[in-house]
């Protein structure tokens, strides 16, 4: 005969509960600790990038602005403050706006480097024989510093030298003054960093074009498309926000253009551009605060030119299908 055993319901203990677990009773502080850890640990990874931006960026900057409203010579101790009495030279002096149509040689070449860079990532985003070798041969000028670029392309560009040699092997005789004659000068300048930075461009849209489906390829050979409707219809559209990109790089870009011609001419026979002047006006002229001037109207240019820029063409969301 089996017994029920019924539980007991009274006793003094009935009515206790039980005690928590350690980990239960202190769930709460170890889970905001966590939280807050969580929280800090983007910060700790960004802290000495951050740190470095603020050293070596925006503090100059600062620098450079107080500067453009003094008259130091950027050797004595002391400097006195002139108020806009900089910025008004500038304005009031024409001529030192004028090398900024030096630019637009090199705003023409980055549109030339931009549609090169777009033909050569468009095919070399096919099957193409022996794709990774162009990658590589075409990415490759960029690696190089910009230096050696412009010391290489000083012996290229000599009178009788390796490009006087190779256009007399189809029949074009003469000695050329590429870098002497005004009319060449900046046209050879700017064909340099078209050669220097193109694989830049490349490299975007290349890992652009390389995001889009391979179904959709697959569809429009279906239909019928031949390469160029397979780059109009679909790379194209697809890619727009890197070519938006590249084009306020571009114009940016040339506004800024210094290493080039300062290595390769220093700025003569009409090759002068806004950088140079500037940094001529700091350590040639001992005018620190104008040439901060200088500075901070071309940052604002760049930064007023590539406003109107995102105004004019949107950033857009291309869905991808």
């Amino acid at each position: 005969m089996t017994v029920a055993h019924k539980p007991r319901t009274g006793g003094p203990a009935a009515g206790r509960r039980s005690p928590l677990p350690p980990e239960s009773a202190h769930g709460r502080p170890r889970a905001g600790r966590r939280r807050t850890i969580t929280a800090l640990t983007p910060w700790l990874f960004l802290a000495a990038p951050l740190a470095l931006l603020l050293m070596f960026t925006f503090l100059p900057v600062a620098d450079m602005i107080g500067y453009s409203f003094t008259d130091w010579d950027g050797i004595s101790p002391s400097r006195s403050f002139v108020g806009g009495e900089n910025y008004t030279d500038l304005v009031t002096r024409p001529a030192r706006f004028e090398v900024f149509l030096v630019s637009g040689f090199y705003l023409v070449a980055s549109f030339l480097q931009i549609a090169l860079a777009l033909y050569f990532a468009t095919v070399l985003s096919f099957n193409t024989r022996f794709r990774n070798l162009f990658k590589g041969l075409l990415f490759f000028p960029y690696l190089i510093n910009g230096v050696a670029v412009g010391f290489v392309f000083l012996y290229f560009f000599q009178p009788d030298g390796t490009l006087d040699t190779l256009l007399r092997l189809i029949g074009a005789e003469g000695k050329h003054l590429w870098l002497g004659d005004p009319d060449l000068a900046n046209p050879s300048l700017a064909g340099v960093s078209v050669w220097r930075f193109m694989g830049l461009n490349m490299v975007l849209f290349l890992g652009a074009i390389q995001s889009i489906p391979p179904h959709l390829y697959e569809a429009a050979e279906l239909d019928g498309a031949n390469r160029w409707q397979q780059f109009r219809h679909i790379i194209a559209p697809s890619i727009k926000p890197i070519i938006s990109l590249s084009f306020i790089l571009a114009v940016s870009g040339s506004l800024a253009v210094f290493e080039i011609p300062y290595i390769m001419t220093g700025g003569a026979n009409g090759t002068e551009t806004f950088v140079i002047q500037t940094v001529k006006l700091a350590f040639q002229f001992d005018k620190v605060g104008l040439a901060s001037a200088s500075a901070v109207v071309l940052l604002l240019l760049i930064l007023l030119v590539t406003w109107v820029q995102r105004r004019l063409f949107p950033e857009e969301r291309v869905e991808l299908s």
